[in-house]
């Protein structure tokens, strides 16, 4: 960032006086470390590589040692046979000479990387291992987890040096998923501070990152955003009313609404009734949200006689904590913590409504409060939930390996950060990932609520992933392009309200 014109007597600092961008906590709120390289996809968690594939790569290198090894004694072979002609191969030897030295440079380095590249893959493990360890204690599953216990301490006897690459992972995971959060946050608090003095800058700079970080490491602690694969919603919700209403047609968008958790504005179209969605831009397009519609239900009549659904749900729409508005914070509250909310009991009345029945295959498409929604329903509706698409979440689901999961967030979305930074290991079936990039990296006092948890922004970041080459993307077009391939589309949507009716 360049400094301030000396030159120019108007914005040349005051001598004594530090800016707002100055002093200590200033260039901490500069120089926090932060991961703002444009749209990043990964495969989930803090560990982003398939230890499978760091085997089979260690495979190919000693393969290749292999080959070289061979290349070599041919080659001192061939230098033996030139060493019986000096007068004429003086040239050749020399030549020889400097390609042998380069084969057993290449052939250590091979297998270097075969090493380091298994080691990788065992550390990458204990990460798994660690994770599931985690899980097995919560769930009260004493069994699993002394097993998953005796397989970490023979990994870490055994290798070592991945041991502490496998700390460092998890460390630098724990430290660096709230570091835009924090940076935003500690930058915020410098300029609002600075507005009353120069120690107030410090002061309310410092205080709003500590407290952001305090926050950010408490929910990673606490693990409460983090939905393990038995988790059950426990109580009751009710009554709610759900009613139909008229699907809506393309049109503009609705005025915006300000965002808390699960608050978004309408997007500006909304995709035709009568096909099925092509692209994560059109599923953000058909959610549900303005007006009176909170539950969106497409049903695919296929080729085959089957038929496919879809579920759009959607976000927060009050701030009430309780009232005739079932998607308001009490059911934000009731989600979060594990409680059947209303917002919940009426998607479910919508679904049964609309047709769809246990055992139906179902693609799950959720914003914030909806994505909690949806996560659930994957985890216990007794669906066969191929998809969970979850946008701005504020929870992390495992669904197993047999749902396709992709997730959405934006590391300046402070929502999306109730999750805590999400499973420390990948979830969901082959080809699941996480989207993710920041949002808006400026920080503004006279900026929108909650900027970078809009359902337009998301809409971008949505449009962004559709354009991306990255081959983690194809399992979502796979989606797509089935759906496409269906007969008939019928579309429901749904109101609902608490209460009897």
């Amino acid at each position: 960032m360049p400094g301030p014109d000396l030159h120019n007597p108007d914005l040349a600092p005051e001598v004594g006086r530090l800016g707002p961008n100055e002093g200590a906590v200033g260039l901490i709120a500069e120089h926090w470390p932060r991961v703002d390289d444009g749209l990043q996809i990964r495969g989930g968690g803090a560990v982003a590589v398939d230890t499978a594939t760091l085997s089979a790569a260690a495979v190919r290198f000693d393969a290749a040692r292999e080959d070289l090894t061979r290349i070599a004694e041919r080659l001192r072979t061939l230098r033996a046979e030139l060493a019986t002609l000096p007068e004429h191969t003086a040239d050749a030897r020399a030549s020889a000479s400097v390609l042998a030295a380069k084969l057993d440079g290449v052939q250590v380095e091979a297998d270097e990387i075969a090493a380091a590249l298994r080691e990788a893959g065992y550390a990458y493990e204990m990460v798994e291992i660690e994770a599931e360890h985690r899980a097995a204690v919560l769930a009260g599953d004493t069994a699993r987890a002394r097993r998953l216990d005796a397989r970490m301490t023979a990994l870490a006897d055994a290798h070592p040096d991945a041991w502490r690459m496998a700390l460092g992972a998890q460390f630098e995971r724990a430290v660096l998923w709230p570091s835009e959060l924090v940076r935003q946050a500690t930058q915020w608090g410098v300029t609002v501070g600075g507005e009353v003095s120069d120690p107030g800058s410090i002061v309310v700079g410092a205080a709003a990152g500590l407290l952001t970080l305090g926050g950010a490491a408490g929910l990673g602690l606490a693990g409460t955003g983090r939905l393990s694969r038995d988790a059950r919603l426990s109580g009751t919700a009710g009554p709610v009313t759900v009613t139909s209403v008229a699907p809506a047609s393309p049109r503009s968008a609705a005025p915006p609404v300000t965002p808390a958790l699960g608050v978004g504005s309408a997007s500006s179209t909304r995709s035709p009734a009568s096909v099925a969605p092509q692209s994560l831009a059109a599923v953000t397009e058909r959610m549900p949200g303005a007006g009176d519609s909170r539950v969106r239900v497409e049903r695919y009549s296929m080729p085959d006689g089957s038929r496919q659904y879809a579920v759009y749900i959607a976000g927060m729409q009050s701030f009430d904590l309780g009232g005739r508005e079932p998607w308001d914070n009490a059911s934000n509250v009731e989600l979060y913590t594990g409680k059947t909310s209303d917002s919940y009991a009426a998607t479910e009345a919508a679904l049964a409504q609309a047709g769809v029945e246990p055992g139906d295959t179902v693609h799950m498409f959720g914003f914030s409060q909806g994505a909690m929604i949806a996560g659930h329903l994957a985890l216990e509706g007794g669906y066969d939930t191929q998809t969970l698409v979850s946008i701005g979440s504020p929870v992390d689901t495992d669904v197993g390996s047999e749902t396709l999961s992709v997730t959405l967030r934006h590391t300046d979305d402070p929502v999306a950060g109730l999750a805590g930074g999400g499973h420390g290991a990948a979830v969901g079936a082959p080809g699941s990932f996480i989207a993710e990039r920041v949002f808006d990296p400026e920080v503004g006092t006279d900026e929108p609520l909650l900027p970078a948890h809009r359902l337009n922004a998301y809409a971008e970041t949505a449009a962004l992933v559709d354009a991306s080459s990255d081959p983690r993307v194809g399992a979502l077009r796979d989606v797509f392009a089935d759906l496409a391939r269906a007969e008939s589309v019928q579309v429901t949507e749904y109101a609902a309200t608490r209460g009897a009716g």
